[in-house]
């Protein structure tokens, strides 16, 4: 399986962002996506996760500003974030694995896309 990312950038405090990411390969074998984060010196954290039939998963921390949703036929889950804030500024990475459930734990993940970096100024 393999795991493209895109849409991070710069935007400022208050601002919005949509991270994608599109699945290829041996597909079958996954079902939870999810797009965890993880900022310098920190360790990589949940920010959301979802399964083939559409159960979510938002962290405390993201809930009610981020998102996440997923395009079945397109292979594709998206995050949407908006009332961004500094401390958002992370690298995104989006991840993908067997399980039916939408899991915070970081080994339940056995695919990783290569990460997209999203900076939110102040």
């Amino acid at each position: 399986v393999q795991l493209q990312a895109s849409g991070g950038g710069v935007v400022q405090t208050g601002g919005s962002l949509r991270l994608s990411c599109a699945a290829s390969g041996s597909i079958a074998s996954i079902n939870a996506m999810g797009w965890y984060r993880q900022a310098p010196g920190n360790e990589r954290e949940l920010a959301a996760a979802i399964t083939i039939g559409g159960a979510t998963n938002h962290a405390d921390y993201v809930r009610g500003r981020f998102t996440i949703s997923r395009d079945n036929a397109k292979n594709t889950v998206y995050l949407q974030m908006n009332s961004l804030k500094p401390e958002d500024t992370a690298v995104y990475y989006c991840a993908a694995g067997p399980r039916n459930w939408p899991s915070a734990i970081r080994t339940d993940y056995d695919y990783w896309g290569q990460g997209t970096q999203v900076t939110v100024s102040s």
